[in-house]
C-alpha cells in the first residue's frame, strides 16, 4: 500500500471534517468520526494534527481559500460584461457588484452544506476558549476578499468609493451572511436574487465617477 504524505494526509482529513460538519454539525465532528470518514486510523490523525481544534482551524482557512479561488475577482469583469450592453463603456458599477454577489450565491446553491458548516464553525470558534482567533481570521479573510472585489469593481467601472473600503467590505459581508442564513432556511432563489439586485444598487450608490 502506498504511503500517504503528511500533506495529503492533512488534506484528506480536512475534507473529511468538512463532510462530517456539513452533514451532522460541529458537535458530531469528533476525532473518531473524522478519521472514520477519511478511512484512516487515530494514529494517522495524530501524526497530521496535534488536536481536533487545530484541524478545525485549518478547515476554516481551507474553505475560505477555496472560496477565494472560486470567486476569482478577475472573472467578475467577464460576468459583468455579459450582463452589460456592448455600447456601455466603462462597465456599470452596479452590474459588476451584482455579478459578484450572484457568483457568491451560485457557490452557496452549489454546496449548501459547506456554507452551513462555515456558519456553524464560526459560532463554535467564538464559543471555544483559545479558538476565538479562528473566527476573527475567517472574517478578516472575508473582508480581504470583499475589498479586492470592490476595488476591482471601481477600477473597471471608472468610479471611486465615497466611503472607506473597510466599511463597504463590512456591508458586503453582513449582507452575504444574512443572505446565506435566509436562503438556507427558505431556499427561495427568487427572493435571494431580488435582494442581490437591491443591495448591488445600494452599494453602487456609494460611489462617484472618477475624476480625470
Amino acid at each position: 500500500m502506498a504511503r500517504i504524505s503528511a500533506v495529503d494526509r492533512r488534506a484528506d482529513l480536512i475534507s473529511a471534517a468538512l463532510r462530517v460538519v456539513a452533514a451532522n454539525g460541529v458537535a458530531a465532528a469528533t476525532t473518531r468520526a473524522i478519521v472514520a470518514e477519511a478511512g484512516m486510523s487515530l494514529a494517522s490523525f495524530h501524526y497530521a494534527f496535534s488536536s481536533r481544534d487545530e484541524l478545525l482551524a485549518e478547515l476554516v482557512a481551507h474553505v475560505v481559500e477555496q472560496e477565494r479561488v472560486v470567486l476569482d475577482v478577475g472573472d467578475l469583469v467577464g460576468a459583468a460584461t455579459d450582463r452589460a450592453s456592448d455600447e456601455v463603456a466603462p462597465l456599470e458599477l452596479r452590474a459588476v457588484v451584482q455579478a459578484g454577489l450572484e457568483r457568491y450565491f451560485e457557490l452557496l446553491r452549489a454546496d449548501p452544506g459547506r456554507e452551513a458548516a462555515m456558519q456553524e464553525l464560526s459560532y463554535y470558534a467564538m464559543r471555544t476558549p483559545g479558538l476565538e482567533h479562528v473566527a476573527g481570521e475567517q472574517y478578516r479573510r472575508y473582508a480581504e476578499l470583499a475589498g479586492e472585489a470592490l476595488t476591482l469593481a471601481a477600477e473597471v467601472s471608472g468610479t471611486r468609493w465615497v466611503r472607506p473600503l473597510e466599511e463597504l467590505s463590512r456591508i458586503v459581508i453582513a449582507f452575504t451572511d444574512g443572505l446565506t442564513v435566509a436562503w438556507l432556511v427558505r431556499r427561495d432563489d427568487r427572493e435571494a436574487l431580488q435582494l442581490i439586485a437591491s443591495v448591488a444598487s445600494l452599494i453602487a450608490s456609494l460611489a462617484e465617477p472618477r475624476r480625470g
